[in-house]
């Protein structure tokens, strides 16, 4: 009777232990934070569960200086301190540690200082580093020849094509030079961008590109394109708000005469370094595993320097 006591005794405590790892298991899985009392693992708890991103930082800082998934710990404490207003310290952290990462974890790094440098305003370094991913593209050094390449975001992995890596790139550069009023250059970088994925949105900056150089039919064409939903993305209610905020803005400005529309020279002027480099690309012969994303610009540029 007593040995039949003893084992149901140890019988529900082996079942309590089995729920206690069960329910810790689920914490984690819920709160998508890691298992362990490492550094990093004290920093995700910080950040997710407590929501100290303070204290985050430091455990980040602590985790990239005891070798403690490095990879990790630097991109989301960049991540954190984005959202705290320190890109500028984000980005010089990134710059210092980045050597101490893995060659995989060198274009997810690259993606966080595409958004830090946006957030600072500091276009020429992002302008520099968009160039630089699309030409690592060319090269098919961004892709190892393969035409999709896993991602990761909030926690799950997914599949992005070259194709939409591309179109992402062409976007963030299109918007890149509208910000140093390079309106004759970001609108070579759109129509390209259409080209490889066209949507609503691309379109949209294209008209603004358009209006700012005194291009309104051609910018009202472009319009729409958008309005009447001959593009993707074009029944999103946002997209269609902001095609008819353009299209009036158009409106306003068609009594003015273009030459008032150019004031600005920096619009009118072509990048021409990485422009000239893409009709280089497309003279020469792609290798098997590059892939021709820069055909026909060299036309195109000729027709909006006529």
């Amino acid at each position: 009777m007593e040995r039949s006591l003893n084992k149901m005794k140890n019988n529900n405590i082996n079942s309590t232990r089995s729920d206690l790892v069960k329910d810790n298991e689920l914490f984690h899985v819920i709160h998508k934070v890691p298992c362990g009392d490492t550094p990093y693992v004290k920093a995700k708890h910080a950040q997710l569960i407590e929501k100290n991103p303070e204290m985050a930082i430091v455990w980040f800082w602590k985790a990239i200086n005891t070798g403690d998934r490095v990879d990790s710990a630097l991109k989301d404490m960049a991540v954190v301190m984005k959202q705290l207003d320190r890109s500028e310290e984000a980005i010089e952290a990134i710059k210092s540690f980045r050597p101490r990462c893995s060659k995989n974890s060198q274009d997810s790094l690259d993606n966080v200082l595409i958004d830090l440098y946006k957030k600072c305003g500091k276009m020429e370094e992002q302008v520099e580093l968009l160039k630089r991913k699309l030409r690592q593209i060319y090269q098919g050094e961004a892709f190892n020849g393969k035409p999709t390449k896993t991602a990761r975001s909030h926690g799950k992995k997914f599949q992005v094509t070259v194709q939409q890596e591309i179109s992402r790139l062409l976007g963030n550069l299109g918007w890149a030079y509208m910000q140093q009023a390079k309106y004759l250059s970001a609108e070579a970088v759109y129509r390209k961008a259409r080209m490889v994925e066209p949507d609503a949105n691309k379109s949209c900056n294209l008209a603004m590109c358009l209006i700012k150089q005194g291009r309104f039919e051609e910018g009202r064409t472009v319009l729409d394109d958008v309005l009447e939903s001959r593009v993707s993305g074009a029944d999103d209610c946002r997209t269609r708000q902001r095609a008819d905020e353009l299209l009036s803005e158009l409106e306003a400005s068609l009594p003015r005469r273009r030459d008032a529309e150019m004031e600005d020279v920096l619009g009118n002027i072509l990048d021409d370094d990485f422009v000239l480099g893409l009709e280089q690309m497309t003279t020469s012969s792609f290798r098997s595993k590059r892939l021709p994303i820069f055909e026909q610009i060299s036309s195109f540029r000729n027709q909006l320097v006529c």
